[in-house]
This record gives C-alpha cells, structure tokens and sequence, in this order.
C-alpha cells in the first residue's frame, strides 16, 4: 500500500509539499548470517540508552549520474547488514533487565518515500537545522516500530526527490496511521527512509537503537555503509562485536566511584512537564567562539567544547530562571574509548563506550560568579573519566538494576563533531549539505543539545546546537545570547 500526505502552505514561506511514502520493507543481510543470541555489555543496557535515536542528511543532485540513490543505499545496506549482522535480529530482555540480541537475520526496515520539492527551496526557507518541518514524514514512524525490544534495530528512509518546505515554526503535518502493519507490530531496531527530490536530490534518514550503538559506533557503521554504495567489497574496518569485555559478574562487580549522574531521583524535570516546547537551532562560528572567550581570563587553557557548553549552560539557566537555590546539573556525554587499556578495545568495536558525569552547581553561583566557574566544573568532571570510572560505572549498572540518569534540572551535551556525519558520502551525491542530529532531545527528554559541524551561507564553518526550551524561556534565551555575542562581535 502506498500512502500519500499533503500538506498546507508554509505561513512563512508559502511552500507546500506532497509526499508519496511505498509500503515499508525489511532489507535483509545479502548473505547468510549465523544465528545466534549475542549479549549487550552493561553500558549498552543501562535504562537511559533504550530509546529509538533519528539521524537526517541532505543531499544535492548530481544530473550527470543516472544512479538511484534508493537503489545504492538498498544494495549497500544488505551487504552491510552482513558484517553488521546483528543489526538485523532483533532485542529482547532476559533476566534481570539483560537485554540480548536474537540474530534472526529478520532485517531492518527501509522505507522509499518521493516529496515534490528541491533542496534550493529548503535553502531559501532556512529549513535544513533542526526543527526540520515535519520530520514524522521524513523518517516516518511505523507503527510498532519505535519500541526498544522485539523490533527492528535500524529504520531507513530514503528521499530521493526533496521535499517542498513547510514553515519551521509550526508546521503541521497530517497524517492518517491507519495502516496494515501488524507485520512489523513484533520489530525493532534499525529503521530507513530515503526520500527523493523533485530536483534529483534526496534526503537519508536513519532510526537506531541507542542500545545497540553509539556515536562512534554510527559512525563505523555508515562509514561501512559507504564504502560498500562506492564499490568496495568489505569494509576498511571490520566490526567487533566483543561486548563482554564491557560486562562484569555480579559477584565481582565494585563501585568504586561516587555516580551522581544516577542518583536516585526525587524532583521532575521542570523542562519535560512545564509550557510548550519551542525549538531553536544556534550557528556558533569561531568568531563566536572567540567573543565567549572574552569572558575567560585569558591564561585559562580551554577547548571550544569546554567554552561553548559553559556558556550554555549558563545562558539556560538565565533563561529558565530557576529558584537560586536550585541544583542544576550539566552532563558532558564523554567518548571513553581512549581510556580503556587492560584490555584495550579493537578499532571495530561498535558498542556503547561512553559514560555520562555531572558538574553541579546552584543557579545563583551559574547566574553570578564568572564564567570560568562553570568552565572549571566541567574541566574537572572531564578530567574525572578515568578507565577506574568507567569500569566503576559497569559495575553499578550490574548490581543497581540498570538505573536512568539523574533529569531533573539537567541539560545534557553531547558532541558529535568529531564521528565524521558530514562525511557521509554514497557516491555521486558527494558529502551532504547537513548530516547530524533530526532535532533536540532524547525520546522524552527535551533537555539534551548535540554540537553538529555545520557550513552557512558566508562559507562559515562552525557548530550547529538545536536546544528546546518553553516558550518564554526561549525568549530570555536568545536575548541573553544576543547580548553577548553581539558586543563583542559588534
């Protein structure tokens, strides 16, 4: 069954677009794969990883190909799914909360979609940073396939024609979910779109489950994925699955390390359960980057990490103008690959490598003391991953039931600059125009920011961050971000 959507005109750009969505199919390994059950490490299955995690990229056309990208990406992906093999089984959960896959070998879900719009009208419209206008039709969300276990581990949508804008702020899309998918209601895991563009471009859009894989693990994969839709006929780098040296028995599982960042939790997010959300996307350049610096003493080694995000984390906590007294957390998502040694991890492990402290302070101190006490905070959580912590915190998820992190007035960053998103290339489409994160937050927690390389209309090179916000809130925020950067900037 094929399904088609119209939407209305933009209220700001007078865009409209339709989209023609085929019936969902699940691409399955090229070859046999063996099937087996394969346990997750205890990073992979903590709580705060089960979740359905969307990744979009845009593409411009190239008219001297007469390759279909819906048929390059469909063909790389099986032969992909042969080393990646576990990506088409499927989760499920044994005992004690252990999740596993079962290697079915079932595949993942992949979605052929056409929306009669270019990649120039999105331009124009400064549609292509999150929010991205209806999003839902970009990655569409089949039914039963967003749960964590028993579904497909990856979802797919390819694009192929661009879609025709609608306006950022409050596009709405009509959908009819009526449909005839009890077939994929038992699958979970990778999803697809590919969605054609009316001027030969096409948008990539891909659902993975955050249990399954990390940001470097991503980035190996679509890495692989590439390499394959280019001709090779193995990946450069052959995945590992070796989750067990990520997993300790319970009987010799010691935590040796205070973990604030899993508390246990008493408050609500405030952020979660208050007013509408609104969501911005930020451009910071190294213009921009340079005027925060101006903050900081000038002999205070600092990274653009470290600048960026104390500044964030401060500009939103001016925003949300808490209680003074209040705690507010700021979680730095830290790649720990680098610090593990005995034994060291292979180059092709995929898994979750990745551990989560807090700096903490009080609103008052963020709101008034210099910046450099924020930026300090974060320093020192940085400083604290050692492969002790990481292997600290493998011990809690085995023994404390593999507890959610602290949400309650915190703002999570994570940086992914770094995995190579903007390098995804299948061939003659070249490198896309965005590739990164379809929007802000996580599942049902608004308050996580992603720092995505990203090229403007100068040819500025900086970092994008989407943030979410109520409405009011967002309002301060900007404010207290124009006072800034505009000053110094001029």
């Amino acid at each position: 069954m094929d399904h088609q959507v119209s939407l209305p005109p933009s209220t700001t750009t007078g865009l409209s677009f339709k989209v023609h969505r085929r019936q969902p199919e699940l691409v399955t390994p090229a070859k046999p794969t063996p099937r087996e059950l394969k346990l997750l490490s205890d990073l992979d299955d903590q709580q705060g990883l089960r979740f359905q995690f969307p990744v979009i990229f845009f593409y411009r056309p190239n008219l001297t190909t007469n390759h279909d990208p819906v048929q390059v990406i469909r063909r790389a992906l099986s032969e992909t799914l042969v080393y990646y093999y576990p990506f088409a089984g499927r989760l499920r959960e044994l005992s004690n909360r252990k999740l596993a896959v079962d290697c079915t070998g079932e595949g993942v879900l992949f979605i052929e979609a056409e929306a009669d719009v270019t990649l120039a009208e999105l331009e124009e419209a400064n549609e292509l940073l999150p929010p991205f206008p209806c999003l839902e039709e970009l990655l569409f969300d089949v039914e039963g396939s967003s749960e964590v276990l028993n579904t497909p581990l990856l979802l797919v949508q390819v694009s192929p024609r661009v879609l025709a804008c609608v306006s950022r702020p409050y596009a709405l899309c009509y959908l009819k979910r009526i449909w005839f998918l009890h077939a994929f209601s038992l699958l979970r895991g990778i999803h697809v779109q590919i969605t054609r563009l009316t001027c030969g471009g096409f948008i990539f859009a891909l659902r993975f489950n955050h249990t399954m894989t990390d940001g470097s693990g991503l980035s190996l994969f679509l890495k692989s994925l590439c390499e394959l839709a280019c001709g090779l006929h193995a990946p450069s780098v052959l995945p590992v699955w070796d989750r067990h040296l990520l997993t300790v028995n319970v009987l010799e599982a010691r935590v040796i390390h205070r973990h604030r960042e899993y508390e246990d939790q008493v408050k609500i997010d405030t952020v979660a359960t208050g007013d509408h959300l609104v969501t911005r996307s930020f451009f910071f350049s190294t213009k921009d980057i340079s005027a925060i610096r101006k903050f900081l003493p000038s002999d205070l080694h600092n990274t653009s990490f470290e600048a960026l995000t104390s500044f964030l984390w401060r500009c939103r906590t001016v925003a949300l103008s808490p209680d003074p007294n209040t705690e507010m957390r700021l979680t730095c998502i830290i790649n720990s690959r680098s610090k593990l040694s005995n034994p060291p991890l292979s180059p092709g492990y995929y898994g979750n490598v990745f551990v989560i402290p807090a700096a903490i302070a009080t609103a008052k101190d963020l709101m008034e003391k210099p910046l450099e006490f924020a930026l300090r905070l974060i320093q020192e959580i940085k400083a604290s991953v050692t492969e002790d912590y990481v292997r600290s915190v493998i011990a809690l998820m085995a023994t404390r039931g593999r507890p959610m992190f602290v949400t309650a007035e915190n703002y999570i960053i994570s940086d992914l600059r770094h995995f190579g998103l903007g390098k995804v290339d299948f061939g003659p489409w070249g490198k896309p125009v965005y590739g990164g994160t379809a929007k802000a937050g996580i599942a049902v927690f608004p308050g996580v920011s992603f720092y995505v390389p990203f090229k403007n209309k100068k040819g500025e090179t900086g970092t994008v961050v989407a943030i979410s916000l109520p409405v009011r809130a967002m309002e301060r925020f900007v404010v207290e971000l124009d006072d800034v950067l505009n000053v110094f900037n001029g």
